[in-house]
């Protein structure tokens, strides 16, 4: 899930626990045929199996540095397992090469204290530090100055460390500079630290509820910076100034330049081509981990899926997309949206994405198709979608909640082209509510995925309770739509899914 963006805010819940049989699932009005392939297709995807392509993403992120990300040998060996199961059920398989701005580094970042007990600091999203944005490369040993700090905090955001130039008086030159965020930029901060002679900076949060963590995108706005610059957590700050003396290494060795990467798009030989049902899952990984739940879960879902399908001659042509670059801004999903000619893209009836569908404190959140949660609706056939969804959880007897649809996944560049679009996501950076909590089980005041877009993202960081009935909701779909998608692009239907579980509504049986 695309990092820069914060994607996949969640909001208020919606949820719903009916007491139906387990087995009933409602599905969408007007989906008459293809109710025994929905069922066989359910029966025969499991989670189990999905697991068995997580394993194997793990796998080759190990036997390349612990990563996946697109541009490296770790992602290419991810298109090529996709690849070679695909090809091998009978689809027909395009491998799409692209090129983009690869922005990351090429030895991991170092941060690490080596007076006192030594202690090495944790990289990325919800570690101990993160690089700013355009610090230079540099690897340096020296010893901690604390720079005009203010410990404890004070109640509001006050500190003006490091904003003066006379906050360095007294500052010895090759020292690394440890600066508190307050009142003025970061830039501001480092300028004076470079003035002042400093080796390096650090800037750690300020201290307050909410200014505590590593932030996402610390930045320092332009070339000129000379000395490399960290942003850390209050907590480092805090052990860092604690001890006078305190010496730490530093190394940052980033890297931009354009690379080759690829979009995976395997079709079925069979079915209307002029009615394409469309599923896709970003398939790299952020270069802090083997993203196995980002997302490595949507990936093996669809991929599941895509296997199982394989012997079923659908009347829709049916087309599992595998995308690159997602955590560079959504490349390849647009990529190849812009590809495809107006006819091309008029062809395609509907698109599913699914990314994170296996957080280990999840929710089951579907996207807000019809926009009544967060104010934003996709294109007409969006809310059939979200609805159809909706009746697979109810059906279940399992709550779900609505989850932002506002362009920040790989569905993004579909609904920008007019096409109907949906999904499911269990969450990511977000805190558990209390509310959630009570609904969904786990844990309130800790992330839906405590390890997103960091080295912990392993085979470890997956509920398999909602691997599984994900994977189940994703063949439920394809089935359906792989048949029928009458009501896709529609007017919107006068009963919601709610209504329709609380009547008992109980159509066809597809249980897994």
């Amino acid at each position: 899930m695309r990092s820069r963006l914060r994607k996949g805010l969640l909001g208020g819940v919606t949820a719903v626990a009916v007491a139906l049989s387990p087995l009933a699932f409602a599905a969408p009005a007007g989906a008459h045929q293809g109710k025994d392939h929905v069922h066989k297709l359910v029966k025969a995807v499991s989670g189990k199996n999905v697991k068995k392509h997580l394993r194997a993403l793990e796998a080759i992120a190990g036997a390349n540095g612990g990563t996946r990300v697109s541009g490296t040998p770790g992602f290419d060996a991810s298109r090529d397992y996709v690849v070679r199961k695909l090809r091998g059920a009978g689809y027909d398989v395009t491998v799409q090469p692209f090129e983009f701005t690869f922005d990351g580094y090429v030895t991991p970042p170092v941060l690490k204290r080596t007076s006192q007990e030594p202690k090495t600091y944790t990289h990325g999203f919800f570690g101990d530090y993160v690089a700013m944005g355009d610090s230079p490369s540099g690897a340096v040993s020296g010893t901690i100055q604390a720079v005009d700090l203010v410990l404890p905090p004070g109640p509001v955001n006050s500190s003006t460390s490091g904003c003066e130039t006379s906050d360095f008086d007294g500052f010895v030159a090759g020292n690394v500079a440890l600066m508190q965020r307050g009142t003025c930029n970061f830039r501001i901060k480092v300028d004076n630290a470079m003035a002042a002679g400093a080796s390096a900076a650090i800037v750690f949060n300020e201290g307050q509820e909410g200014r505590t963590e590593v932030d996402l995108n610390p930045v320092l706005g332009g070339p000129g910076v000379t000395i490399p610059s960290f942003f850390a957590s209050f907590a480092v700050g805090q052990e860092l100034a604690a001890t006078a003396g305190t010496t730490v290494t530093m190394n940052w060795d980033p890297v931009v330049e354009t690379r080759t990467t690829y979009n995976v798009i395997a079709k079925t030989r069979k079915g209307n081509p002029d009615n394409v049902v469309m599923l896709g899952a970003h398939l790299d990984s952020v270069q802090e981990g083997p993203g196995i739940n980002d997302n490595g879960s949507g990936s093996a879902g669809i991929l599941e899926v895509a296997l199982q399908f394989a012997k079923t001659k659908p009347k829709n042509q049916v087309r599992f997309a595998f995308w690159g670059a997602e955590e560079f801004g959504l490349l390849g999903s647009e990529h190849y949206v812009a590809s495809l000619s107006e006819e091309e893209r008029a062809k395609i009836a509907l698109y599913l994405n699914f990314d994170m569908i296996g957080s280990p404190n999840y929710t089951f959140g579907i996207y807000d198709g019809d926009g009544d949660a967060f104010g934003t609706a996709g294109p007409p056939g969006s809310d059939v979608i979200e609805e159809d969804f909706e009746k697979f959880f109810a059906g279940r007897g399992l709550p779900f909640k609505a989850t932002a649809f506002t362009g920040r996944s790989d569905y993004g560049a579909f609904i920008a082209a007019g096409i109907p679009a949906g999904g499911l996501f269990t969450g990511a950076e977000q805190l558990k509510t209390a509310e959630e909590a009570a609904i969904f089980g786990g844990t309130a005041g800790i992330p839906l995925d405590p390890c997103y877009h960091s080295a912990c993202d392993t085979i470890k960081n997956i509920n398999d309770k909602a691997l599984d009935v994900n994977a189940d909701a994703i063949a439920t779909l394809t089935a359906t739509y792989a048949f029928d998608t009458g009501t896709i692009g529609a007017a919107p239907t006068a009963a919601s899914a709610r209504a329709a579980t609380v009547q008992g509504h109980r159509p066809a049986d597809a249980t897994g």
